[in-house]
């Protein structure tokens, strides 16, 4: 809920998931976040027969989430991330309370070795790639930058001339 100094202006789009849409972007949440959420609660809506969430609460999520763990096998993270939409929505669009969010139970996180390549098989795979594809593994791996930021790349953030071998 917001306090009446901090309460954002009033939602002016006509449907539920444009008013989430609109206060995320008011907010200054990244683009894949709200695609990422208005996905999520498109399909908690779907998934309950097109009820209003005004109308659902826990036991409505927490349902939705077990079938998500359940049938589904979603990763801890995928379940986390659907939550987190579930309460942007209530708390940032509607405006809802949310005393039953403790009980709501969360997936255990299996700890998982990391798979590590050595040099000589990094190599051998970054050896295999060509051209554009190429470049970008070899740049993506040797600066360490997320594939997101990778693929944005443009040709003048890089700088210089191109390399022979792109």
């Amino acid at each position: 809920m917001h306090t009446p100094a901090h309460r954002p202006p009033p939602l002016t789009a006509p449907l539920l998931l444009d008013h989430q849409r609109e206060r995320i972007r008011y907010l200054h949440y990244s683009r894949s976040t709200e695609d990422i959420y208005v996905y999520w609660c498109r399909a908690f809506i779907r998934f309950h027969g097109l009820r209003h969430p005004r109308d659902m609460g826990g036991p409505e999520i927490e349902a939705f989430l077990t079938w998500l763990a359940d049938e589904r096998q979603v990763a801890s993270a995928t379940h986390k991330q659907a939550l987190s939409a579930f309460l942007f929505l209530y708390t940032n669009v509607l405006d809802v309370e949310l005393p039953w969010v403790a009980c709501i139970e969360r997936p255990r996180v299996h700890r998982r070795l990391p798979v590590v390549l050595s040099r000589e098989e990094v190599a051998a795979v970054l050896n295999l790639m060509t051209g554009e594809l190429g470049l970008l593994a070899r740049l993506h791996y040797g600066i360490g930058m997320r594939i997101n930021e990778a693929l944005q790349l443009r040709v003048k953030d890089v700088g210089g001339s191109m390399p022979a071998w792109s």
